[in-house]
């Protein structure tokens, strides 16, 4: 197909909402032996960006009919660390990087080219505003996309993050009672991200801007009973002159507000087995047995962020976390709860996730620029990834 016959445009929400929104339905929904899992965007297109520094999204026409659209934004994340000349304390080193996110193409318009020309304009609008690396996430399994961006955009794989889906039940999570949960402020959980996790990769330089948001429930802080409560919270500069032998962090996003999720093309056995375990736990509530919400229509999830700690008992701490966010979806009427953390990460196994909802991501990577942020650091696209990853909620 001549490009000439394609147009590459600016998405206006009067004019092209109802048509994205049936591009995307025929984009996400799989055939009926195979599970796949559709966007409810609950009228907003630009749902998923709104709330980055700075988005665009562009649609594709052809005779004045959508065919594909493209979703970006722009941040300023770590993309490594150094030491500075004063001391021997790290410190971040920042770039700016852009993140390609909802590409879609209607099936019967694939094979030729209109998803590389989207991508190709979404860079030339990354560069004109100064960012450096681009990239975007996709299931490890499709492979169409890897293929679009490894072979024909230039991208390389860099991280191999997994996503870890756990079920909101009928039931509240029992938290260990040797286990204290403190809901900090905003300005409090800045003060605590910025001194011990700001080194971490992907973290976003405008956190303030994270936690503040609207969508933000809040940060909570685990520490062992006896050593702090809400009362005696001391805040968290004389918190990190003294902590205590182990703690954890985590904050909540209400993902719930933004989009819901629907599971199509589950097989009936599947279905019946689903609804057998929520007739059983409702029948026996007392046993607290496990059972799989309703994911077969629309349902919200809050996803977890910004989980770390430090300690021999810091895992456990994360556990008690997770089970008070439970909770809180629970309060909230959310489907499951979800969280995304470096395939290495050690607070994982912290984290309670089914495997069967669970699954491996895969990020690429590009670099748009021929200089580097810092010449120290050089090329991030060929740097050893760490043990931690911070994931922006508001790029979920």
């Amino acid at each position: 197909m001549s490009d000439e016959l394609v147009l590459v445009r600016e998405f206006e929400v009067n004019k092209d909402r109802e048509r994205v929104e049936e591009v995307e339905r025929t984009c996400e929904v799989g055939p009926s032996n195979k599970l796949s899992l559709f966007t409810d965007m609950l009228g907003d297109p630009i749902c998923r960006l709104r709330h980055s520094p700075s988005y665009l999204m562009l649609v594709a026409e052809i005779d004045e009919e959508i065919v594909g659209m493209i979703r970006g934004c722009i941040k300023t994340v770590t993309c490594g660390k150094k030491f500075s000349r004063k001391s021997t304390k790290q410190h971040p080193v920042y770039t700016k990087l852009a993140y390609i996110l909802g590409l879609r193409v209607s099936p019967n318009q694939r094979r030729m080219g209109i998803g590389l020309k989207l991508v190709k304009k979404m860079e030339a609008w990354f560069k004109d505003n100064g960012a450096e690396y681009s990239y975007m996430a996709t299931e490890t399994e499709n492979l169409p996309s890897v293929k679009l961006f490894t072979e024909k955009c230039g991208y390389s794989k860099f991280r191999t993050p997994s996503i870890l889906v756990n079920p909101v039940f009928a039931h509240k999570t029992k938290i260990s009672p040797n286990v204290t949960i403190i809901p900090l402020t905003p300005s409090d959980a800045v003060i605590l991200y910025r001194n011990r996790f700001a080194t971490t990769e992907f973290f976003p330089n405008d956190i303030d801007a994270v936690l503040n948001n609207k969508l933000s429930l809040g940060t909570f802080l685990a520490v062992p009973r006896g050593s702090y409560n809400v009362e005696t919270w001391p805040g968290p500069d004389s918190f990190l002159l003294g902590p205590p032998c182990s703690w954890a962090i985590l904050s909540v996003w209400n993902s719930k507000e933004v989009f819901k999720l629907e599971v199509r093309g589950a097989s009936r056995m599947r279905r019946a087995f689903c609804k057998t375990t929520r007739v059983l736990d409702r029948a026996l509530p007392w046993l607290k047995l496990p059972s799989v919400p309703n994911l077969f229509r629309p349902f919200g999830f809050h996803f977890l962020y910004g989980i770390g700690g430090e300690g021999p008992k810091k895992v456990k701490m994360v556990k008690a976390l997770c089970g008070f966010a439970h909770n809180l979806a629970m309060e909230c009427g959310c489907g499951v709860v979800a969280t995304e953390v470096a395939s290495c990460e050690p607070l994982r196994f912290g984290i309670p996730h089914w495997k069967m909802l669970s699954c491996a991501d895969l990020w690429c990577i590009k670099r748009l620029v021929e200089d580097y942020s810092d010449g120290s650091i050089g090329d991030w696209t060929k740097s050893v990834p760490g043990t931690s990853i911070f994931v922006d909620p508001r790029e979920v």
